[in-house]
């Protein structure tokens, strides 16, 4: 992989970055500390800051000196942590007790404060307006793209484009994996309600068992999309949680089901949606009970415009050997509210490989798999100069079409 020297030259200080931004993880919408090493940073380097949007979001503003153009540039890394355990035992393990950056949102970070900084010494190798977006609360359904979006990010800072970038275990360390269309899921979750009538678990004739309806409504939940989907377009549908009785000889009088739908078109999602309905409201009427369903959305799939997606690979590709990009990566039933974005905006959501975990020390890593999520995940920081000089490349290539 060939980085820019300079950004090179300058992989211990965006360690060091990364590093505090892992032991001091913030959770969605409390990343003050973050937000305010991101900004402080930022003024350092001579961008012009602004703060406060999505409440603790971050924009950095650079005017490039290069050939006039009236073009405007999109950059994104989410910030925030996991409430999750770290087993790691690392000198920069989380302090934090229950908060985790078990998603690499820290390298995400660190990788784009590289770019600025190299962008921000050499604004002639481009003209426009670069905007570094760094965005909270990416992670739990929280929407910190949409919090943004909400509160005028396009309006304040307009982009002809924008792109983000996410590290991805599994995939070969540095390279470079997208695809045009849908890339990731939507996100959408689900509460079931079954109303029947309690009573002693000895004498069930004198009531209506909402644990036996719920448990023929687990397998009629299954038809949706095993028959009544398109089995060519992919789609989840997970039943997570059950909730029901305190006793052992008392039929309780209600039964809570709550789970997960992931599709990759909306269409996918209203037929699934409206199958739901039909089957929770209409099954435990059979047996004298009720059902009610309550279908909240909360991110649309990733769908990577056509021309974005092949401008980035091409800069992939150019900067880093055709060999070291993959095009036509598969889909992946994750999501992400990048997806809020490229519903307002062209752009691309791309996949920076981080490894199989072979970059950890046995003696300070709890060596489970370094999967995203996982306790024992930590970013692979090899892959952080790899990132800025993504960056920069790309914005050198964007004004120059």
């Amino acid at each position: 992989m060939k980085t820019l020297d300079e950004i090179e030259r300058a992989r211990g200080e965006l360690t060091a970055i990364r590093r505090d931004i892992h032991a001091n993880p913030e959770l969605a919408f409390e990343e003050t500390r973050t937000s305010r090493l991101v900004a402080d940073r930022l003024r350092a380097w001579g961008l012009q800051v602004h703060t406060g949007l999505g409440k603790t979001g971050v924009v950095g503003v650079l005017h490039g000196t290069g050939a006039a153009s009236r073009k405007s540039l999109g950059l994104r890394a989410d910030m925030d942590a996991l409430p999750m355990p770290e087993l790691n035992r690392f000198a920069h393990a989380s302090t934090v007790s229950g908060r985790m950056h078990g998603c690499g949102h820290d390298g995400h970070t660190t990788m784009l404060l590289g770019a600025a900084q190299y962008l921000a010494k050499h604004r002639e190798l481009f003209g426009g307006t670069v905007n570094f977006i760094f965005q909270p609360a990416e992670e739990g359904g929280h929407a910190g793209a949409r919090a943004m979006i909400e509160e005028g990010l396009f309006e304040k800072f307009p982009c002809d484009a924008i792109f983000g970038i996410h590290n991805m275990p599994g995939q070969p360390a540095n390279k470079f994996c997208l695809r045009a269309g849908p890339l990731m899921a939507s996100s959408n979750r689900w509460d079931i309600v079954i109303r029947g009538v309690g009573g002693h678990a000895a004498m069930p004739n004198r009531g209506v068992d909402p644990i036996v309806i719920s448990a023929e409504l687990v397998q009629a939940l299954q038809s949706v999309i095993s028959r009544r989907r398109d089995p060519l377009d992919p789609a989840v549908l997970s039943i997570t949680q059950i909730h029901a009785g305190d006793a052992y000889n008392v039929i309780p009088g209600e039964v809570v089901l709550r789970g997960t739908v992931r599709t990759f078109t909306t269409e996918t999602l209203d037929q699934i949606e409206s199958d739901m309905h039909r089957i929770v409201t209409s099954l435990p009427q059979v047996y004298g009970a009720t059902g009610e369903l309550q279908f909240t959305r909360a991110y649309p799939p990733v769908v990577n415009h056509a021309k974005e997606t092949a401008f980035a690979a091409q800069v992939a590709r150019e900067a880093f050997g055709a060999e070291n990009v993959d095009e036509n990566t598969a889909q992946l039933m994750a999501a992400e509210d990048f997806s809020f974005y490229l519903q307002e905006i062209p752009g691309a959501y791309l996949f920076l490989g981080n490894g199989e975990g072979d970059h950890r020390d046995a003696s300070y890593h709890g060596m489970g798999p370094c999967q995203l999520h996982n306790s024992n995940y930590d970013f692979n920081d090899a892959l952080l100069p790899v990132g800025a000089t993504y960056w920069v490349k790309l914005v050198e290539a964007f004004f120059k079409a």
